[in-house]
This record gives structure tokens, sequence and C-alpha cells, in this order.
């Protein structure tokens, strides 16, 4: 005699087809523990007339959930929940951001081997200059101008990653600014940075166009009697994947202007020149520190980053430079030169767009609404919700085995505005990544915590 199936047949709301519906609804019971390893599912004739849909629908259902791993076809005796995914000891990782790895073992072993050839000892045998070789200068020049961004390699400075940038551009702001102003939800290692030098910290209300001009401006007026450096992500925003329109990028620049603020641009994920989105140093370069880096762009082991500061300013930059006693690795400088001359570097940029807008493709599949399109490219996305509805989300998804990112480092001021959660998309294979975004989707449903896309976090 067979044993009933202990589950009550439901599909979830919503408007896709009733297939994925009842997926959607099993999978996340299986997830949430409703049903256990070793379960029976009723059978598929059953299913369809109790939720009045085609036989078609529910064998669709599980074969989703079978390539998911979740159930198990057994010929003769039915369909039976598998064993939980989650109870193991390693986590599917959508909380690291970093693009997917795009060197072979066999590609680098054939760099390392050109570079044995042709290396140049002196790479390894005397101290670099401080703002770096200007051979490596006018390289790493050369890639920002196919990247729209016309720079003299003299005004050039090389440092160790993004990070250490972005902190000589904070430490010379420092000399003349009192106060940091930044989006309500931003970088937490600049955050970190920040709250170092002891400096006052504002955040700034966002929409889904970034950094709102009209709460910029009531801020800047507010500190009137105080000099603000401005920090900001204009493209591709981190965490909330925002990227600036021309018009709001022009009013921005008005208004540090108007109130003399300097801007810190934070421009690590810009991949592709465009005329349309002009980098901030463009519009306004007498205030503008620029900061760029190869790590989200081309491998996050290549850790160079580049500073333009302003022409005032850079002597101040190549003193902080100097004290902050971090060194680009030569083996670094070499294969930097090695792959932007024999093109290897552009083929690699071109190829993680590509492989951005499919991995950006594929969750958009999954999530549907609860996700905000990314109008850019880059391995993160956004699920804006509230902090209450966010909490649960990460609860949930942790039991069913992902780490995603919780939003409280992102937070310019504790328990400002709302919330909600950033998903990296380059770290995971395929179907690791697959799955672990149906776990988060099944995380979102167990919540009943549907957003609008429209929902972005404000001050």
């Amino acid at each position: 005699m067979r044993l009933q199936s202990p589950w009550t047949p439901r599909l979830c709301g919503g408007s896709q087809p009733p297939a994925e519906r009842l997926a959607d609804a099993l999978a996340e019971d299986i997830l949430g523990g409703v049903l256990v390893a070793g379960d029976r599912l009723p059978a598929h004739r059953e299913l369809a007339w109790r939720l009045g849909i085609g036989i078609g629908s529910v064998t669709r259902a599980s074969a989703i959930l079978e390539r998911r791993g979740l159930v198990r076809v057994v010929k003769g005796r039915g369909t039976f929940v598998s064993a939980r995914p989650g109870h193991h000891h390693s986590f599917l990782d959508l909380a690291a951001n970093m693009p997917p790895p795009m060197f072979s073992d066999r590609a680098l072993a054939r760099t390392l081997t050109r570079l044995a050839k042709g290396v140049d000892p002196a790479l390894f045998n005397v101290y670099p200059p401080v703002a770096g070789h200007l051979g490596h200068r006018r390289i790493m020049a050369h890639w920002l101008e196919e990247l729209g961004l016309a720079v003299s390699p003299e005004m050039l400075l090389l440092t160790s990653g993004a990070q250490q940038a972005l902190s000589v551009a904070l430490a010379v702001a420092r000399q003349s600014a009192d106060v940091v102003i930044t989006e309500s939800l931003t970088y937490p290692g600049m955050l970190g940075a920040i709250r170092q030098t002891g400096m006052t910290l504002r955040g700034v209300a966002m929409d889904g166009g970034g950094m709102c001009p009209v709460a910029l401006e009531s801020v800047l007026t507010e500190l009137r009697d105080q000099r603000a450096v401005l920090y900001l992500t204009p493209t591709m925003h981190n965490p909330t994947t925002a990227t600036m329109e021309r018009g709001r990028r022009e009013d921005i620049v008005r208004l540090c202007r108007r109130f003399d603020a300097l801007i810190i641009e934070d421009g690590v994920y810009v991949c592709v020149p465009d005329n349309a989105l002009p980098d901030l140093v463009s519009l306004a370069p007498e205030r503008t520190f620029h900061v760029s880096s190869l790590s989200k762009i081309l491998s996050p082991g290549l850790r160079i980053g580049a500073l333009i500061p302003p022409d005032a300013y850079r002597e101040a930059c190549l003193s902080a430079l100097l004290c902050s006693s971090l060194m680009i690795a030569p083996l670094s400088y070499a294969m930097m030169a090695q792959w932007m001359q024999d093109g290897t570097a552009a083929s690699v940029r071109q190829s993680l767009r590509g492989e951005a807008g499919r991995r950006r493709g594929l969750a958009a599949s999954i999530l549907g609404a609860w996700m905000v399109p990314p109008v850019y490219d880059a391995f993160h996305v956004w699920l804006p919700m509230l902090p209450e509805q966010t909490v649960a989300v990460i609860n949930h998804a942790r039991s069913y085995g992902v780490l995603v990112t919780d939003p409280a480092p992102f937070r310019t001021e504790a328990g400002s505005g709302k919330s909600g959660i950033r998903l990296c998309l380059g770290l995971a294979s395929l179907p690791d990544l697959t799955e672990a975004l149906h776990r988060v989707k099944a995380a979102c449903l167990a919540t009943d915590a549907k957003v609008s896309r429209d929902t972005i976090p404000v001050a």
C-alpha cells in the first residue's frame, strides 16, 4: 500500500505559468522544512485535479525540481523529496562581489612564460617611483582612454588597488574639508576609511537614478560654513546598481561648484566608453579625484588601481601615497603590461561584459519583480525591500544554504531609510548560481514580501 503524501497542494501567487507557480510552492516547502527527505509528493493526476491545472504543467514542475536536485523520480513508485539542500558545511556564496575567473591555468602559464623571457629585472631590483613607472602609467592611461577617460600619464597615480586610491584621495581632501557627504547606502570600505578619519559623515537620499540633487543641495546648504567632500559612485552604484543620467551628473557638479565641494568619484565599475554618461572628472576636473581599478572589470587578483587627482592636489596625493607604504607587486605590474599590450585585457573585458549580461538575464528570469534591472554591466544586482523583510529573507536564505549580503555595512547612518539585499553573481559557477537564485526566490516567497522594482532605498 502506497504512503499518502503529507503535502497540501497549492500554487504560489503571481502571473507565471502554472508549472512555475507549482514548482515555486514545492521548492518553498522543501527548503523551508515543511517537506523532508523521503516524503512522497502527490501523483501527477491527483495534483492536476486538485489544483485545476493541466497534467502537463505538473510534469513540467516535477522536471524543474528534479533538475534542481530537490526531488527524485522513482519509476513505478512516484516522486519523492531529496535530501534538503543547505544542510552541509558549504554555502552557495552570493555575498562576495567579484567577477568570475576568466584566466585559465594554461593562459596564466603562458603569460608567466613570456614574462620570464622578457621581463625587465629593474622591476624587481629597485623601488618603483611613488606614482608607478612612467611606462606603466602610459599603459594605464591608454586603458582608461579606451573606457572614455582622457588623462595624461604624468597626472596618473598607480595604486595598490582602488581602496588605496580612495584612502589617498580622502587623506588629501581631509586637509581642506570637514565633512564627507555620500549616498545613504554606499561602499563599506570607504565608510570604514571615512570613520577612521573622524570626519563628520552625512548621507543623502537616493532614488532609482542615484543620489538626489535636491537632497544634496539641502545638505550642502545646511553645511554652508563647512567645506565638504562628496564621495559617490555614479555608474553601477554599489549596492543598488543605480546609474546616474548625464543631467543628474551635471546637476551635482553645478552644486559642488556653487558650494566649493570636492568630489571623490568611484569609477571601478566603468567598463565601456559612453558619451551619454561622462565621468565627473571630465565635467569638473578642478575638484574631482577619480578612482579606477582593474579588479572589478578584469581580474580580482590584479590589485592595481589608478587615481586621477585635480592638478592642485597632485603633489599632496604623491606625499600621501608615499606615506601609505603600500607598493604594487612587481609581478602585477608586469602582468598588467603584458595583458594590455598583447590584447588579452581588452578581450577579457569584453568577455566579462557578455558574461555579466548573461548572469543578469538569468537573475531577472528567476527573481522577476523582486530585482531592480541594472542598466549597466557588473556582477551584482539589488533587491529592494523594507528592513524587516530584508532580515527575514537573509535568514531564510541562510537556512536554505545561501549567503547574501547584509545591508547594514552599507548604511551611512544606522537605521536610515529603506533597505534591500545585494546579490553578487560572479563567484558561483552557472549551475550553482542558478540553484542559489532559486533558493533566494524561495526565501522571498517565504516572507511574502513582494516589492516594487521602483522601491529604491531612500534616507
